[in-house]
């Protein structure tokens, strides 16, 4: 009994240590977070419904209530065309970034000579991305099929609407909605080294081939990782610097009239927006994954 509680005790002070350790490590973040962003966070929110003036004697609010959010939506001419275009680029930009990925790691995953070498060259686009990088990038090796190639141009431009504004989006910044992926290729291909062997092997021996262990292995391990990281990349695309919304709140930051509130609302209108595309894309798993589940019932 005694050395039954003596190592309960030394469990519980190991426990308590690794604790500490931890929230020792933890603590740098958050008071990062703390400073850097909740602190932000909810001044950006006070000012979007405050008007706010620089005088001699400092800094003062008058309260204006929704007046710049009515000024964003139904005033400003550009701010809903600028939102719907953000918005629209994220949502064709996110599967093509997804389904990119997921076929390198893919790739990526099996055995071959400098593999590594490989992986390190679809990571380096996150590690040199940038302004100037991607300005460059936008002007050398983007294309534009209206004045490039008229023919497909023309072809796509006859198709509906719905279906024409998308694919020209896709096409027109392919480069671009690439360049997102390095981050996604290395959570995949992390998720796709946790799935055993065995399970494969397995399905061979019952004669399944790859498009079977695609559907019926890989993909139903991947699902959670799949969620986080369309997550991930639909936050990633939506603080894109050169995306059309982002490049207006910066532009009507230091308007004089409106300094700082009017693009705090137009900031908070738009993420709102992208937490609505958020739980639009959660609704979307949750329904095909119970969707999948009763099938395997």
């Amino acid at each position: 009994m005694k050395q039954n509680d003596a190592t309960r005790r030394r469990t519980l002070t190991m426990r308590t240590k690794d604790r500490l350790a931890g929230s020792v490590f933890f603590l740098p973040w958050l008071v990062g977070f703390l400073l850097f962003t909740f602190y932000p966070l909810i001044f950006s929110l006070q000012l979007s419904f405050n008007a706010y003036q620089l005088l001699p004697d400092g800094a003062v609010m008058n309260w204006r209530g929704f007046a710049y959010y009515s000024q964003a939506w139904n005033e400003d001419l550009n701010f809903k065309l600028n939102l719907g275009n953000s918005l629209l680029f994220i949502a064709c930009a996110t599967p093509v970034v997804m389904v990119f990925a997921l076929i390198i790691a893919i790739l990526l995953n099996a055995k071959f000579p400098m593999r590594t070498f490989f992986r390190a060259i679809f990571f380096l686009p996150v590690l040199i991305m940038s302004g100037p990088v991607i300005s460059r990038l936008l002007s050398s090796y983007t294309t534009d099929f209206s004045a490039n190639t008229p023919q497909i141009y023309e072809f796509i431009n006859q198709l509906p609407n719905f279906i024409s504004r998308p694919v020209l989006v896709i096409l027109n910044n392919l480069v671009l909605m690439l360049w997102f992926s390095g981050v996604q290729i290395q959570i995949f291909l992390a998720g796709l080294q946790k799935i055993s062997p065995d399970l494969y092997a397995a399905a061979e021996i019952d004669g399944a081939g790859g498009w079977e262990k695609f559907w019926k292995i890989t993909l139903p391990y991947m699902n959670p990782l799949i969620l986080v990281t369309t997550a991930y990349t639909v936050m990633t695309l939506s603080n894109y610097t050169n995306n059309a919304v982002n490049r207006q709140i910066q532009d009507s930051m230091f308007q004089t009239s409106n300094l700082y509130s009017l693009s705090a609302a137009m900031s908070w209108i738009y993420f709102l927006a992208i937490i609505l595309l958020l739980l639009a894309i959660y609704l979307i798993f949750f329904l095909f994954g119970r969707r999948g589940k009763h099938a395997q019932a």
